[in-house]
């Protein structure tokens, strides 16, 4: 561990305290408890579940990012970040290229969030991983950091986008932004800030540097452009770049999140005053984030999962579409803006991002093809007629009783030709907390990705290099197997 971080060592009772931060102390109090655990938190403050489970997480995001070099938009992005700043020395999962640190961390953050497959913090409605661990491999590049300091990093930002989204309580979306891009900044600035050596006071400065960098609009909803993808990447870049300037001395605000222009007041609107503080730090240092973060067994808005769950639940009691009168998927409310409208545009996607973010379609890609994967979004199913015919039968509702955001619910009710009534629902989403998918499965679902663009050696290679990360020497250079993939 750094010097500088050393010198500010606390006991594991003494970061449990940090966690006591409630709404209406000092103004600092939360910039600080966040500061101070990310410069003293030690690998053995850290249960070895978590460090382990860590390794899967990274593992998943990285498959993904391997599977999504295959497409053009990807390659695209590569071009542009290469034409900006050319060759550089951190590499590029998936991709035959290296590029300095911040590309490099946009390129790894919109690949990894490329197939919207990557993992969900559920209360938090976050994608963490996509922006932490593009964020940490380039700061541990830059600085030769061991695989277990980068781990460390790692789950630091993890703890820190979890409970720094948890606060607005599903507030971002409903005034149109997307906590992946605003928050991520924030944890991506502390991650690498913890592997460029910051003590506490620089960790605050970088936080109050970063309330100027947070953004994410969610517009692309309404046209399935591909500005989401990006949002990762782009929290990544402004994290390191926060922690580099707050390296140098550079002066940041001190209240970036409770403040009168703070991130809650600015980016929540009229949802500001739901605001819940005291979840910025609660547990922190004692009860781990990353253990309530799903990995996602859909490449798909993970809002839409209980209900393709349900489809598939349905289809497997005999329904086919060809039975079907009507279909009624019911979601919570904090979904609907999302996932449900609007509705001419969920009901005919017109590409493969308007289908994920469309639960009607995928309710009814799902019942009719008995399975929802990487090769059902792909062109010819999304304009495939029996799915677009049987889509225009499917209406949304509330769900009522959803613990949202604790669990993303959904329920599919069909009403057959013949009169009967059938319906299933799924009260808490499949890989939520209370349904985890194991790290088998975990492992299986890299496999599955990674397979799509390079062969079973090279994978096999890539499944020990993440998994063996913690005994690394270099994380870096470890991780340097998951470029030049290429295609097979």
């Amino acid at each position: 561990m750094n010097a500088q971080a050393n010198s500010n060592l606390r006991s594991s009772a003494d970061l449990a305290d940090l966690g006591k931060v409630t709404e209406g102390t000092e103004a600092r109090a939360i910039t600080l408890a966040l500061a101070e655990f990310a410069s003293t938190i030690e690998v053995e403050d850290i249960p070895a579940s978590v460090r382990f489970r860590a390794l899967h997480h990274m593992l998943d995001a990285a498959g993904i990012a391997v599977a999504a070099s295959r497409y053009d938009h990807s390659q695209r992005v590569l071009n542009a970040m290469r034409g900006l700043g050319g060759e550089g020395s951190v590499p590029v999962i998936g991709l035959p290229a290296r590029l300095s640190p911040r590309d490099a961390a946009i390129m790894n953050g919109y690949l990894c969030h490329g197939l919207d497959f990557d993992d969900t913090h559920v209360a938090g409605i976050i994608h963490p991983t996509a922006s932490v661990f593009p964020a940490v491999l380039s700061a541990a590049a830059m600085v030769g950091a061991s695989g277990r300091d980068m781990v460390t990093a790692y789950i630091i930002g993890i703890e820190t986008a979890a409970r720094i989204a948890s606060v607005a309580k599903s507030g971002f979306h409903q005034v149109g932004f997307h906590p992946t891009g605003i928050v991520g900044v924030f944890a991506s600035a502390l991650a690498a800030g913890r592997l460029l050596g910051l003590n506490a006071r620089a960790l605050e400065m970088a936080q109050g540097i970063a309330v100027s960098m947070a953004s994410g609009s969610l517009e692309f909803v309404e046209d399935g452009a591909w500005n989401k993808r990006l949002h990762p990447g782009w929290a990544a870049q402004a994290g390191i770049t926060a922690a580099a300037l707050a390296r140098e001395g550079f002066v940041g605000a001190t209240r970036p999140y409770d403040g009168r222009f703070g991130l809650f007041t600015s980016y929540m609107g009229s949802y500001a005053d739901q605001a819940d503080f005291s979840l910025a730090t609660a547990g922190l240092g004692q009860a781990w984030e990353l253990m309530e973060t799903a990995i996602k067994p859909y490449p798909a808005c993970h809002f839409t999962h209980a209900c393709i769950d349900a489809a598939l639940a349905l289809r497997s009691q005999g329904v086919t579409a060809a039975d079907v009168r009507e279909i009624e998927v019911r979601v919570p409310t904090g979904t609907h803006k999302v996932i449900c409208l609007p509705e001419a545009n969920k009901l005919r996607p017109a590409n493969s991002y308007d289908a994920q973010f469309s639960v009607q379609w995928l309710t009814a890609a799902a019942l009719v093809k008995g399975r929802l994967g990487l090769a059902e979004l792909e062109a010819p199913t999304i304009a495939d007629p029996e799915i677009m015919a049987l889509t225009q039968k499917v209406r949304f509702a509330d769900y009522p009783d959803s613990p949202f955001p604790k669990a993303y619910s959904g329920e599919v009710i069909v009403k057959l030709a013949d009169g009967r009534v059938l319906s299933h629902r799924e009260h808490i989403n499949r890989g939520a907390a209370e349904r985890p998918l194991t790290n088998g499965e975990i492992v299986e679902k890299f496999r599955a990705n990674a397979t799509t663009a390079v062969d079973g050696t090279k994978t096999r290679r890539m499944e020990q290099a993440m998994l063996g990360l913690e005994t690394a020497t270099e994380a870096a250079a470890e991780l340097a197997v998951f470029s030049s993939a290429g295609t097979r």
